[in-house]
């Protein structure tokens, strides 16, 4: 019975020939994942469950990221509980303050996750690792304290959206543009718990950063899993990270989908998601002129070294518009240290921005960066949603590393072109 990548990872886990969608099955996980926001909730229901021990002390990943260093006592409280049921059961993938980062940032860099695996976070972002070739998905914390104790879940094996990428990029279009073009296609409803398969010639050229964006924001259209067929690209990546190699699987090229969707890029345009939905999303070239208070780089979505490197291409010899707030926060601290090195955080701090320490800063509204009454950012994160970044009246747009870098200089909603 021809598969494809997603119905085979999900096949091998549960110990059966083939699967098809709409099916129920058990799966063992490879990696389970939780933050500083959802690791206390899925440890008090690892409680309520009365286990003794954890499944796997070296296949499970807690890191905090969302709020710290701590914002107060309750963030505070959150992380103490995690590190003291992490030292407990001797957790070795705890990450403290000084060695953690962004959670779909340091997992793969730490070659944590390798091709073929099948991994289970309680964050809905987790859907990224898709770009290594793996099975990867979100949770709620709930299912995620059952998964700490017996290193299962059950799983509904999801229908397939094949996603085919045709022509030559143009120049500054990145994956960040061509994953939010996709979600003006399929809307924020359009993929719900199916799986988005990338491919086409486009893909084959990506780098692995802009693949890990694109893949990060599948569950945007409500996809249960966006996946990369692993290929040499992928290769280059994990060797030197991972002792793992992984399986390199491919679906089979009669494999069936729900839907197959051809995607000319040769014409595209830097895109921009405007209030407030991920799928709101309009050319650059199109967006009457918004004045910005804030311009946000960083994210589990954009925040790796490429996209700091691209942003300073911009930023040499410029400075920041009078009245904007530019944040940058590197992804990692490897990356921070590699962007030291290289000279960017000095174009950025010339350029006037504010670097952050490694966490997921202002992009949920609660660190770094929450806006006020009326105000508006740009960010290169991957949610728009009303108050997400801070009050019900503010407003958030998203769009790529480079367009922030222009937005940032000009004061406004910018294409880099304009630069």
């Amino acid at each position: 019975m021809p598969m494809t990548i997603t119905e085979k990872i999900l096949a091998a886990h549960a110990g059966k020939e083939t699967v098809s969608p709409g099916e129920l099955v058990q799966v063992n996980v490879d990696l389970a994942l939780a933050n500083d926001i959802t690791a206390p909730l899925a440890i008090n229901v690892f409680h309520d469950l009365e286990a003794c021990d954890v499944f796997d002390r070296e296949r499970i990943a807690l890191v905090p990221d969302h709020f710290v260093p701590n914002k107060d006592i309750e963030s505070a409280q959150q992380v103490k509980l995690t590190r003291e049921f992490a030292r407990k059961h001797r957790i070795k993938h705890f990450f403290e303050l000084g060695e953690t980062g962004i959670e779909h940032v340091i997992l793969p860099e730490k070659g944590l996750i390798s091709p073929g695996d099948l991994v289970i976070g309680a964050d809905s972002h987790t859907c990224t690792y898709g770009a290594l070739g793996a099975f990867s998905t979100g949770m709620g914390s709930t299912d995620l304290g059952a998964i700490l104790a017996t290193g299962k879940t059950w799983l509904k094996v999801p229908a397939a959206i094949k996603l085919v990428y045709e022509g030559l990029l143009p120049p500054w279009v990145e994956g960040k543009d061509l994953i939010l073009y996709t979600l003006g296609i399929l809307g924020v409803a359009g993929a719900v718990y199916c799986s988005l398969e990338f491919s086409g010639e486009v893909i084959r050229k990506l780098s692995m950063s802009q693949r890990f964006t694109m893949a990060n924001m599948a569950v945007e259209a409500g996809a249960k899993n966006g996946i990369f067929e692993p290929d040499e690209i992928t290769k280059g990546y994990i060797e030197g990270r991972s002792d793992r190699p992984g399986a390199f699987l491919r679906s089979d090229p009669d494999a069936s989908y729900d839907q197959e969707i051809k995607i000319a890029v040769d014409d595209m345009e830097p895109q921009v998601a405007l209030p407030h939905s991920p799928d709101n999303v309009k050319p650059v070239s199109e967006i009457d002129p918004v004045a910005l208070d804030q311009v946000f780089l960083g994210s589990c979505t954009n925040g790796r070294l490429e996209d700091l490197r691209n942003a300073t291409r911009l930023l040499k010899g410029r400075k920041v518009a009078d009245g904007v707030r530019f944040i940058v926060i590197p992804g990692s601290p490897s990356i921070y240290k590699e962007a030291i090195k290289e000279g960017i955080i000095e174009t950025f701090l010339d350029a006037g921005a504010v670097i952050g320490p490694p966490c997921c800063g202002p992009c949920l509204g609660g660190h770094m960066g929450v806006l006020a009454d009326g105000e508006r950012a740009l960010s290169t994160s991957n949610r728009n949603f009303v108050g997400r970044m801070g009050h019900p009246k503010s407003e958030v747009y998203l769009a790529s590393p480079v367009v922030a870098a222009a937005s940032a200089v000009m004061g406004r909603i910018a294409s880099p072109e304009e630069l």
